[in-house]
């Protein structure tokens, strides 16, 4: 018996790790006033008639704070990437020189700064959604156990444990990016 409280306790502390990790990397995408090549994780580049992701055939980094330098493997991509870019809609303008592709990363508005501290609110709380889902879950599957009343309930007390220390996490990581989207 113990096991499968065990078990149910693990499941439930991997899902919620999970919604972290989830909102780690959508809160990646949200561009805070430096230029990083996460920004453009979302790029997808015509490459042989695929849609293959724009790391994999490019270069991408970052020579200052305000431009993103885009080199590709092969220079005939040079216009698959403009496009790319284009269609990925980041507000981005790409230049290229014949070489590689520049993005000039602008500085961020006091007004765009608030909705991109409204996204990552919005992320946030989708994540801390997701935990109380997998409290909920694991809290369901603890009842359908035939345990002891006191069992039952200092399992309960775990999953809530666990369920308050992520909702935490959450809470830090989100101080962290909206100090980082409002710093100018």
């Amino acid at each position: 018996m113990e096991d499968e409280i065990e078990f149910i306790i693990d499941t439930a502390k991997e899902n919620m790790e999970k919604a972290i990790d989830h909102l780690k990397k959508q809160l990646q995408n949200i561009r805070a006033g430096k230029a990083n090549p996460a920004m453009l994780g979302s790029v997808m580049v015509e490459y042989y008639g695929a849609q293959t992701p724009l790391q994999q055939v490019a270069n991408v980094n970052t020579p200052d704070a305000r431009t993103i330098s885009i080199q590709p493997f092969e220079k005939s991509l040079i216009k698959d990437i403009e496009k790319g870019i284009m269609m990925a809609n980041l507000g981005f303008n790409p230049m290229n020189n014949g070489e590689s592709v520049i993005i000039n990363v602008p500085p961020l508005t006091e007004e765009r700064r608030k909705q991109l501290t409204k996204q990552a609110k919005a992320e946030a709380e989708d994540a801390k959604i997701g935990v109380r889902n997998d409290r909920k879950s694991a809290n369901n599957e603890l009842k359908k156990l035939d345990i002891s009343e006191d069992l039952l309930r200092d399992a309960e007390n775990e999953v809530q444990e666990l369920t308050d220390a992520h909702i935490t996490r959450i809470d830090s990581i989100l101080e962290n990016k909206e100090k980082e989207i409002m710093t100018i």
